[in-house]
């Protein structure tokens, strides 16, 4: 039997111990930008899959906000005479379709993420925050391809945007972060319980109702508009109306309020998600 002889000296290995990060020391943003290929690479591929094999491809991203725009102009427009600030109905219904599609699009992908790429999760390291993050910036193509069919209505309408257009990508952003901090909540739970996916459409198709698209904020009751004021779609879809054929830019309280949303959100949604990214691979 081997014994240690006693002039010889223990060697100091070093010693690591792995243990798994908490709270905010887990939220790395250094990795999100090692990986900013991969959102990317993911960001193309949702893109590429939803138009795959389809008859009119990227056309989608036009007709859907067209065909609920002509829709809306038919029932409320022309046949409910709901005023719509002295523009042409269908410009007013456009202008508020294009963010709410987008934030509803972001909202409803970023919650579905972690579920989609199941298979990914389970077999490869990555932030996971980056899925979500993914599913949410792919809604900026459509956005973008509306938001040029926008221009030539307006064009044909003979309305000029106003001088406030280039605070434009301000509001795209509060509607991206506000969406992706409520569906990195969503998404987190979506994956403890499969009821968050059958609900959330539901829950949009309502919201949809609650946020004055079809019809001018200004034309609520005195008493129903603080309701709708805090309603995070109404403090984006409302500013971007005003830059982009009304009074130019919004009203400090509303723009406030955007912003206060869209930290809010997406605060409270990272603290969601890290809280219970250490059970997702064991219960996706």
């Amino acid at each position: 039997m081997a014994t240690l002889s006693p002039h010889a000296q223990p060697r100091d290995e070093p010693v690591t111990l792995i243990r798994p990060s908490r709270g905010w020391v887990s939220l790395n943003l250094r990795d999100l930008w090692r990986y900013r290929e991969l959102v990317a690479f993911l960001t193309w591929r949702d893109l590429s899959v939803r138009y795959k094999q389809t008859a009119l491809g990227v056309a989608w991203a036009v007709l859907q906000p067209l065909l609920t725009m002509l829709v809306f102009s038919l029932f409320f427009g022309r046949l409910g005479r709901i005023p719509s600030d002295g523009l042409p109905y269908p410009i007013f219904t456009f202008c508020a379709l294009l963010p709410w599609q987008l934030f509803a699009h972001a909202l409803t992908e970023s919650s579905n993420s972690l579920i989609a790429n199941e298979r990914l999760i389970t077999k490869v390291y990555f932030p996971r925050l980056i899925i979500p993050l993914a599913a949410t910036l792919a809604g900026l193509m459509d956005f973008a391809i509306a938001l040029v069919m926008l221009f030539g209505l307006m064009v044909y309408y003979g309305i000029t945007p106003t001088a406030a257009i280039w605070t434009l990508p301000l509001f795209v952003a509060l509607a991206l972060v506000t969406a992706l901090g409520i569906g990195l909540w969503l998404s987190a739970l979506n994956v403890q319980y499969r009821d968050v996916r059958y609900t959330l459409p539901f829950l949009t198709q309502f919201w949809f109702f609650l946020t004055p698209i079809a019809y001018p904020f200004e034309t609520l009751p005195e008493g129903w508009r603080p309701l709708l004021a805090v309603n995070p779609a109404t403090a984006l879809i409302h500013p971007f109306q005003r830059i982009l054929y009304e009074r130019g830019l919004p009203d400090p309280a509303t723009l406030g309020l955007g912003i206060l949303w869209a930290l809010g959100a997406i605060i409270a949604g990272v603290f969601v998600f890290e809280r219970l990214r250490q059970r997702l691979v064991e219960e996706i």
